[in-house]
Order: C-alpha cells, then sequence, then structure tokens
C-alpha cells in the first residue's frame, strides 16, 4: 500500500497538472512499488551497437574490378568505400578511412587479396581471407599523383604509372618500392620537346613479359624492354589517349583516342596504325576523314578461338546525337551492336573464361558499371540480353522518402509477398546463371522473419525480405496509379502544392497481422489498401474529401464531452452508395475567386484494374479551403480491428471509418482539447500567417518559414546542419501563434479516464506541443451491424503534459509486457462467402492480445510516452506519474520506438546530435547511450528506425541501407552470419604452348623480374618518394595467412629466417678457413726460415 503524501493530493487537483508535477518522493516510493511487481530482465550487458550489413547500389562509384578465378566483383566509390559481390547474399563493405575517391582496383587473381589506389595518391592491400577484409598495408606517394596502375597475373611487382608520366614499381608482398623506376624521358623520343602527359595506360605484351606497352594521355604509345631498360619501339598518334588493349597473340594492340577513333597497331610498325576505325563517324563520299566524335574512353579487345574478335567500347557517340543515352558498343565480325544504357558508364570489364592473357579470352559477359546501376550483358546469346541482377541495388530506382522496419512478423507474409511480387517481374532476361558466384554464404543463426518497407517519390512502395541479415525485393506497389497523371508540365492542375513529385510517400502505416496498409502522400492524400490474392476491376473507386480547418471559431463553451451528429455524415448510409463528399461543418465560399473544396489530385474516374496484392480500399484527401492550400500530414494510424483510419496535420485531426466509408471527426487541434485549452489561443483567420505548405520532407524546423506556397520535392536533400533547435516550439517557451501539429496517433484498448473501470477502445493523440490527448471511439458489434451502426466518437476530457513534441505512445500490463492495439486476422475479401463463414463473421470479434481484458477489473496498465525531449510511464487508470526520463536536454530525438528484445521490452531512441541510447521499460533506466553518427542531412532524421530483436536502420547516402544492431547477442553471431569471400580454388592451368611453338619460340616469354626489381639489381628507392605504412589487418589476417599473399610474407620472413641463419654458417666456415690459411701461412714461414741457406742438391 502506498505511503499518503498530502502534496500528491494537492496535484490531483488538477488534472493537467497531475501527471507534470509528481513529487520526487512519490516517484521514488511508486518506483520502488513497481520494482517489485515487475521484473524488469533487460540490463546494460545485453546491448552493443554495432553495423552489420550495407545494402543497395554503391553510392558514387568510381572503379571497378572482377577477380575471374574467385569469380568476386568489386567497386570502388567516390567517398573511398569498397563493395564486394560474390553469389547472391555475399556481399561486404569496407571503407578507407582517409575518404579519398577510388581511382583504380586490382585483384590479386586467386590470392584472396585486393589493391586500391586512392586520389589521395595511397596504395592499400586488402586481405579478402577474413569475413571483414582489412588492409595489410598501405604506401603513400609524397611526391607524384599516381593515374594508373597494373599488376600482371601471378606476379608480386605492381606497376604504378604517376601524373609526371614516370613509372615506379611496388611489391606486393612488403608494399615497398623498387629502385627499378622508368622515367618519362628516357621512355619517348630524345628529340620530343613536349613532355608526354600522364601515364593513362601499363600493360605487359601477353608473349613476352620482359616488354610493357605504356601509354601516354597526349597520344604517344611505348614498348618498353625491362631488361635493356630502353625503348623498342615508339608510336605517336596526333590524338589524345583514353585506353589501350592487346590481342591475345601479342602482335597487334588497340588504342581509342579523344576524337572518336579505334587506331590498331601492329607492334613491329611503329610508323603508322596498321588500322583506323570511327565506330560512330559518318562515312563522307569523298574519301575525307569522318568527322570526329566524342571519346572513346576505354576499349577492350578480347579474342575467340570458334570466330572473330570482340571490340567492346565506351563512348564514341558522334556530337549531333544530343540527348542520346550512354551506349556500350559490341564489335563482333561485321556486326556492330550499340547497347543504350540509363545512366553514364563509369567503367565496363569483360568476363572471360581465362585469367591468362597469352590464351584466347573467350568473352562471355561484359560487366558495366553506371552512375545508378550495375548491369551484366551475356555475350553468348543473341541480341546481348541482360541478366537478371540479384542484388538489392534498386532501392533507389525512385528516391527514398520514408522507411520503416518490422523485425518478427507473421510466418506467411514473406511467402504471400513473394507469390504476388513474383508476377511483376520483367521477361526477357539471358537464361544463364549469374556469373559473379564467388564466396560462401555464412550461418542463419536469427531465424525470424523481417521486412523493409520503402516509400519512393514516385508514390510506389517496395516490400523488402530483410531475414538473416540479406535483402530481397519481395513486392511493388504503385500508389499514384489511382490519379490521373497529367501529360505534360502545362497540363498539370494548379492545385498542386509541390513543384515536383506529388505522389511522394511520407507516412507509411502497416498492420502486419491483418495486411492492412495506409500510407499518407505529399500532396495531402492518404489512401487505404487491402491485401487480396485475387484480381479485380474496380468500377468506380471510393473515395473521401475532407476540410481540415485551422479556424477558432467564437463559441463561448466548447463542446468537450459529445460531438455533434453532424460530423458523422451518412454515418448509417448504405455502404454500397460511395460519393466524394466534404465535411459539411465549414460552409464554402469561392465567390472571390479563391480555390476552395478542391483536391491536389484528381483521382481517376474509369474503371481500375487491380492485380493481387494490394488493392485500393479508399482515397481520402485533403482540400483546399478558401484559397488555403491543405497542410501535409504529419501523423497516420489504422486500425483493422476497428475499421478505422485518423492522420493529423498543423490544422487537425480527421477519422475515416473505411468500412462505412464515412468520415467520423474533423477537429482543428484546439477543438480537441475543448475547454481544457492551456493556451487560451485567440480566434484568428487561417490566411494571416501562411505556413510552408510542404513542413513534412523538407526541413526538420517546423520554425523556419518557407516565403513561397510550394514546397521542394521530398526528395532533395536539405544538408542543414543547425539541428540542436527542437523542432517543438514548447521547450522553452510557447508561442501562442504556432500551429499545433498532430504528430502521434495509437489506438489501443485500455482505461480513457480516471474513473474507469475497464479498458475500453480508443485513440490516444499526441502534439507537437506536448499534450497527449485521449478519444473514446464506441464500436457496434460486429458483422453486419458493424457496417449499418455508426461508430460513436466522443472526446475523454483526458490530457497528459510532455515536454517537446509527442513521438510515440504504447501500452504495458501489469506484468510489464507489451499490449499491442487490437487487430483482426486476414482473410481473403474477394472470395463470396458461404452461410458458415457469414455466421463465424458475425461470431468474430477482434484479436485483441490485450491480456487486460481477461485479468480483473482492478488491475491497471501502464502508458509509455516518448516526446522530443523525454519519456513517462503512467499508471493506468489513475494517471499518475510513475516514471519519468528526461532523454536530452541540449538536443533532441528523433525517432523513438517501443521495441522487444531478448524476452523483454525497452525504449531506444536515436537523437539529433547522433546517441542512440536505450531504456528499461517501465523503469525507464539507462541501459545504452552511444554516440553513433551525427545528423548530417534529413534523410538520416527521416528514414532512422528501430525495430524488435536489436535492429534498426536508416539511409545512409540516396541508394544504400545501413543496417545495425544495438543487441549484444546479435553482435556476437555477427561473425557466423556473414558471408566468406575467398574460397580454395585451384586457378586453371597455363595455356599450352605446342610443340612447334616450343622447338622454334614464339610462346610466352617469361621474365624473372625479381632478378630486375630486387634490392640486389635495382637498388633502394628513394625514402621521401613514398611512405610504408602498416595496416591494422586484424587478428584475423594472421590466420588467414597459411596462403596466398599473406602466406608470401610468412614465407618471405621463413626464408629470410633461413638466409640468416645460412649466413651465420657461412661466417663460420670463413673464419674457419681463415683460421686455417692464417696457420698455413706460419707453416710455410716457418719451412722458409729452416731452409734458408741450403741449396736444393742438399734437400
Amino acid at each position: 500500500m502506498r505511503k499518503f503524501n498530502i502534496r500528491k493530493v494537492l496535484d490531483g487537483l488538477t488534472a493537467v497538472s497531475a501527471v507534470a508535477s509528481a513529487s520526487s518522493a512519490a516517484q521514488q516510493q511508486q518506483a520502488g512499488n513497481r520494482e517489485t511487481e515487475i521484473q524488469e530482465t533487460l540490463q546494460s550487458e545485453h546491448f552493443q551497437l554495432c553495423k552489420t550489413v550495407r545494402h543497395g547500389f554503391p553510392y558514387q562509384p568510381s572503379a571497378l574490378a572482377f577477380d575471374p578465378v574467385q569469380k568476386i566483383l568489386a567497386i570502388g566509390t567516390q567517398s573511398g568505400a569498397l563493395r564486394l559481390f560474390g553469389r547472391p547474399g555475399v556481399e561486404c563493405y569496407c571503407q578507407h578511412d582517409s575518404g579519398a575517391a577510388v581511382i583504380q582496383l586490382q585483384f590479386l587473381i586467386n590470392e584472396g587479396a585486393l589493391v586500391s589506389a586512392l586520389a589521395d595518391d595511397t596504395l592499400h592491400l586488402w586481405n579478402l581471407r577474413q569475413k571483414r577484409p582489412a588492409i595489410l598495408h598501405s604506401l603513400k606517394f609524397n611526391r607524384e599523383r599516381i593515374t594508373f596502375c597494373h599488376l600482371p597475373f601471378q606476379s608480386k611487382w605492381l606497376y604504378v604509372g604517376t601524373e609526371r608520366g614516370n613509372i615506379h614499381i611496388v611489391n606486393v608482398e612488403s608494399f615497398t618500392l623498387s629502385g627499378y623506376v622508368i622515367m618519362w624521358n628516357k621512355a619517348i623520343e630524345l628529340s620530343s620537346k613536349s613532355h608526354p602527359g600522364p601515364i593513362v595506360h601499363i600493360s605487359d605484351n601477353p608473349m613476352d613479359e620482359g616488354k610493357l606497352l605504356i601509354g601516354f594521355e597526349s597520344g604517344t604509345v611505348v614498348l618498353w624492354d625491362l631488361k635493356s631498360k630502353k625503348a623498342d619501339y615508339r608510336y605517336t598518334h596526333d590524338e589524345a589517349i583514353h585506353s589501350v588493349a592487346w590481342h591475345h597473340e601479342g602482335k597487334q594492340f588497340i588504342c581509342s583516342h579523344s576524337d572518336g577513333t579505334l587506331t590498331i597497331w601492329n607492334v613491329k610498325s611503329p610508323t603508322k596504325p596498321f588500322q583506323t576505325i570511327t565506330p560512330h563517324g559518318k562515312q563522307l563520299k569523298d574519301g575525307k576523314k569522318p568527322e570526329p566524335c566524342k571519346p572513346i574512353l576505354k576499349v577492350e579487345y578480347k579474342t575467340t578461338r570458334a570466330g572473330e574478335p570482340f571490340i567492346i567500347l565506351s563512348g564514341g557517340l558522334s556530337y549531333d546525337t544530343v540527348g542520346r543515352r550512354p551506349c556500350l558498343t559490341v564489335m563482333h565480325g561485321k556486326s556492330t551492336a550499340v547497347l543504350e544504357m540509363d545512366y553514364s558508364i563509369v567503367d565496363f570489364l569483360t568476363l572471360c573464361e581465362t585469367p591468362y592473357p597469352n590464351d584466347f579470352q573467350e568473352p562471355y559477359a561484359v560487366v558495366v558499371l553506371l552512375e545508378k546501376d550495375l548491369v551484366l550483358i551475356d555475350l553468348a546469346q543473341n541480341g546481348y540480353p541482360i541478366f537478371e541482377n540479384p542484388y538489392p541495388l534498386t532501392i533507389h530506382e525512385s528516391p527514398v522518402t520514408c522507411c520503416e522496419y518490422f523485425a518478427d512478423c507473421p510466418v506467411d507474409l514473406i511467402p504471400a509477398l513473394y507469390s504476388v511480387g513474383a508476377r511483376q517481374k520483367r521477361q526477357g532476361y539471358s537464361k544463364k546463371e549469374w556469373p559473379i558466384s564467388g564466396g560462401n554464404w555464412g550461418l542463419i543463426t536469427q531465424s525470424y522473419p523481417e521486412i523493409i518497407i520503402t516509400g519512393h517519390a514516385d508514390g510506389s512502395i517496395k516490400f523488402w525480405d530483410a531475414s538473416a541479415i540479406m535483402l530481397q525485393v519481395l513486392y511493388k506497389l504503385k500508389t499514384a496509379k489511382v490519379f490521373e497523371k497529367s501529360r505534360n508540365k502545362d497540363d498539370r492542375p494548379n492545385t498542386d502544392i509541390v513543384d515536383e513529385d506529388p505522389y511522394a510517400i511520407q507516412i507509411i502505416s502497416w498492420c502486419p497481422e491483418s495486411r492492412m496498409l495506409c500510407i499518407a502522400g505529399v500532396s495531402a492524400h492518404v489512401i487505404i489498401y487491402r491485401f487480396s490474392k485475387q484480381e479485380v476491376t474496380t468500377e468506380v473507386i471510393p473515395m473521401l474529401e475532407v476540410r481540415l480547418l485551422y479556424e477558432i471559431n467564437d463559441i463561448e463553451t466548447p463542446d468537450g464531452e459529445q460531438v455533434p451528429p453532424s460530423s458523422t455524415p451518412g454515418a448509417g448510409s448504405n455502404p454500397q452508395s460511395i460519393v466524394p463528399q466534404s465535411h459539411p461543418s465549414t460552409s464554402s465560399s469561392s465567390s472571390d475567386g479563391l480555390r476552395d473544396n478542391v483536391p491536389c489530385l484528381k483521382v481517376k474516374n474509369s474503371p481500375l484494374k487491380q492485380s493481387p496484392g494490394y488493392q485500393t480500399e479508399l482515397v481520402i484527401q485533403l482540400v483546399w479551403v478558401s484559397g488555403e492550400p491543405p497542410q501535409q500530414i504529419t501523423s497516420l494510424a489504422v486500425n483493422s480491428a476497428y475499421g478505422l483510419v485518423v492522420f493529423g496535420n498543423c490544422n487537425g485531426i480527421a477519422m475515416v471509418d473505411y468500412l462505412q466509408k464515412t468520415v467520423l471527426l474533423n477537429l482543428g487541434t484546439i477543438e480537441l482539447y475543448g475547454s481544457n485549452d492551456p493556451y487560451r489561443r485567440e480566434p484568428r483567420s487561417p490566411r494571416k500567417t501562411r505556413q510552408p505548405s510542404g513542413a513534412g520532407l523538407c526541413d526538420i524546423n517546423e520554425g523556419t518559414v518557407v516565403p513561397e506556397d510550394r514546397c521542394k520535392s521530398p526528395t532533395s536533400d536539405v544538408k542543414d546542419n543547425s539541428f540542436s533547435r527542437s523542432r517543438s516550439s514548447s521547450v522553452t517557451s510557447i508561442d501562442k501563434e504556432s500551429r499545433e501539429a498532430i504528430s502521434a496517433l495509437h489506438f489501443c484498448e485500455t482505461f480513457t479516464r480516471k474513473a474507469d473501470t475497464s479498458p475500453s477502445p480508443c485513440l490516444w493523440v499526441g502534439t507537437t506541443l506536448g499534450t497527449v490527448l485521449v478519444i473514446v471511439l464506441n464500436l457496434p458489434p460486429g458483422g453486419e451491424q458493424r457496417l449499418l451502426q455508426p461508430v460513436i466518437v466522443s472526446p475523454s476530457g483526458t490530457i497528459l503534459r510532455l515536454k517537446g513534441a509527442i513521438l510515440r505512445m504504447a501500452f504495458l500490463d501489469t506484468t510489464g509486457s507489451l499490449v499491442p492495439p487490437a487487430h483482426e486476422p486476414w482473410r481473403e475479401y474477394n472470395v463470396p462467402e458461404d452461410k458458415d463463414e457469414k455466421e463465424k463473421a458475425k461470431k468474430r470479434r477482434p484479436v485483441s492480445v490485450s491480456p487486460s481484458s481477461s485479468q480483473e477489473i482492478s488491475e491497471n496498465q501502464y502508458a509509455v510516452i516518448c516526446s522530443e525531449k523525454q519519456a513517462k510511464v503512467i499508471s493506468l487508470p489513475s494517471q499518475n506519474c510513475t516514471y519519468k526520463q528526461n532523454i536530452t536536454e541540449t538536443s533532441f530525438v528523433l525517432r523513438g520506438d517501443i521495441v522487444s528484445l531478448s524476452n523483454s521490452i525497452c525504449l531506444a531512441c536515436f537523437c539529433a546530435n547522433g546517441h542512440i541510447m536505450t531504456f528499461s521499460l517501465p523503469s525507464l533506466r539507462p541501459l545504452l547511450d552511444v554516440y553513433y553518427l551525427p545528423l548530417t542531412n534529413m534523410r538520416i532524421a527521416r528514414t532512422f528506425c528501430f525495430t524488435n530483436n536489436g535492429q534498426a536502420l536508416y539511409l545512409v547516402s540516396p541508394t544504400e541501407i545501413q543496417r545495425l544492431t544495438y543487441s549484444q547477442e546479435t553482435c556476437e553471431n555477427l561473425q557466423e552470419m556473414l558471408g566468406e569471400l575467398f574460397t580454395p580454388v585451384e586457378t586453371p592451368e597455363a595455356p599450352n604452348r605446342g610443340f612447334f611453338k616450343g622447338l622454334f619460340g614464339g610462346g610466352a616469354q617469361s621474365l624473372d623480374r625479381e632478378e630486375l626489381f630486387g634490392e640486389s639489381a635495382s637498388g633502394k628507392a628513394s625514402r621521401s618518394l613514398a611512405q610504408h605504412i602498416p595496416g591494422p589487418g586484424g587478428i584475423e589476417g594472421v590466420k588467414g595467412a597459411a596462403s596466398g599473399v599473406v602466406g608470401e610474407l610468412a614465407r618471405a620472413r621463413l626464408a629470410l629466417d633461413e638466409r640468416g641463419q645460412k649466413l651465420g654458417e657461412l661466417e663460420e666456415k670463413t673464419a674457419a678457413m681463415l683460421y686455417s690459411a692464417d696457420s698455413f701461412s706460419k707453416h710455410a714461414h716457418e719451412m722458409m726460415l729452416k731452409y734458408k741457406d741450403k741449396k736444393w742438391y742438399q734437400f
């Protein structure tokens, strides 16, 4: 029994202050009681924060590489990120600390290692033999800028070309420079007066490793003899070079130029090219040179045993093809195929059957890295079809505007979504298996289903299977198809409130159990969807129009208890007769020519064919009021058990019965308070101060007034760093002129008033000024009665207060378990029910998992309310504040979620200052507080969300989702769950030289590079040229050091030890020899003295 406290009695006299000013003594006393009642199992050691996986297309890609034996693809980006892809489901993300752009990547083929060259003139060696790759060595060039690298197959010597035109050689085992340098002035003609420009290409002759082909930007190509250290041939052309490629026999090479030409050269004929081709040039009749074209940025020359070679190139289109999309050109024999791409080409690689450059290449596919996509072209099939991409690289197909994450969903959901999504797949892909097939999957230690839903700027919604750290698209819904589309800019309705992307998704509310989906869009529209496996044609799209007005009428006594019947228009009408209707409480006056009673978008009036999947149940639109555009929706909730949807904005709140297609409630925010309004706001017209129409997706500081009426697209990333100030104006002082928006909505079955003895269905409403109001729902019985009798909605008079805008609400039972909102189980609506089913439907009660309904009436519940600044746990029905936690003083919470973890629940928060925090429930003990990432742009704020089992995610770039975990158990299991990139594979056999080639020469000439580039032959490189930096490497790197590059290091060390041992032995032997020589000379001297004076005949 609680101690009697006189201050508590005084506090109880005012309903509003009862919550805010509970004395600390009472709180401590109650806290003590609660702890004895509810055993909290979560402790700090259950929490640990770490990144898990990154999904999506690498943002701003800049480099590409492929290991033809391991079958792994690597992509580098302009921000220094590295993404590695193996078979579908095996991918990995790494980051260079400097953040400098990756300019080139080179695999050490079949060695489980990769060299990256960065724009800050550093080289890094990555060990891929561990699940989380790490850098083993780095080399920083101080005096020269890196422009091109080349690592010959099965060589440990990396050629590094620079901007000055020099070539340095790096030993990839020790990551040290060789003393051997090819200087530009030695390579070019001595008579040449100008600098040849940076190195754009280096490669060795496929048939002779001792000959190095060097391409300079100005148009000069040099064949350098490594042994004699001089140029064999120099090939000069008056057009700049972009790339060079060898024919596998080493007798010809091809160059691509800045004027759109290709020149083919015979190695031994340096005076002029053997052939010049302009693939896209118009051939002029009178034998003149073709017109110049755009530069050919890259060319590859690949041979086949059976037929003509392939010449594959990017760029080179003629200048008159303005507006033409970027192209990849495939020339094979006499045929030329021009393959148009959706985005500009960053790089491409031809995948070949052999890793050996001196064998027939047998190309089978081309990987094309585009600015925003990755395309694989099948070269073996006619028409060059593309492969179906199995990676989740289409997150950004239309920019993401919001996302939600659901862990531990019903098990039948993913198969249901997959089956309807499978019908949406495109046809015409290559029949072959995806060729990037390296690596192995990790162990699946998590067995619960996870779903991510992304909302996009074009109005589409994508459902993703995110189970077990994978990601796969399940189903795509296009919400825009219920609206009439304007064909061009002039044709657009003048009722638009956004300049672009009028269908962009702002809020998603989804009930996984009933599969009901509700979305709010940027044009102040709400659409409710039901899930069905049947195709239907909807003759007339059901539609409602709502006038939400921010206006205080001069009412003496606002009605605080009962909503007048006028707020339920057509409540008893036949649900079949659906007509567009608006709320009749405000008269429309458009005599002054102001837009009035018109929605922003026009719903289609023709029949709509709806495929299996999500089908439109009802479209609700807010309308213009006396020239004032509708304000964007700030909160949304749907409940399948009650058949209700509710939404709010900065004007007020509207509730709709989607079964009867009627508006139940339409109130300005102030009207919600009735006579309890603590702010005493003056009546004013809605047109005195214009509010920006798009405070939703565009800017987090709602206080900043945008002068123009139109909102920026929700996709425009506002890089605003002034996030220290709270959105809520209630933190310092309440601005009486500020509009109070609805910021949180939660349907539940709980105690609505202090005097209640049993829980009942209600709606809890949270506002941006920190107020929580409760609305009572009086629902008719189920079955047919539900469709005939009206739902009665009435304010309860209950008002609770917190600091900062309300973000999230949830309810706990007496055991501290979460009480989820009531829901109806999913059933197929488009199949006629038989009589038995109808009888069942009449008796069917909504599934309420609330244990409170079955418990004694005297037992209570707890409301958990999280705002931008604090969290409170309030005991119901008494409405006493049991626990309170001030989350942040200087910042504000962007996202708060009440989630389950380890058979318990907690509150997880992400703050604008970059902190991630968790609190126990109900006592709100701090369990985790980690500085994770600063809020650098709106995208993070818009997309960050927590879900059950310690999972969270956000959009780290416009194209990528970053997943993280705050569960210590998941962090421990992560290593097992991650896939392995490197798998031991035998390197294919080298091509057979053949009898005659072996007899008469002409086969591949090998080169002892060690002899040329080693320290003994070439000496040491200048110390100031480059600085060696040992990498962190990771302890796993040591474990993986059994073979490959790391093994080479170990072998090198072993060899050094052996060499030292041998040197030691040699030293001892030398010493012994010196000793014996010394004693020999001594003996010789003694003999000489003995026989000094004797003649020869005396011996």
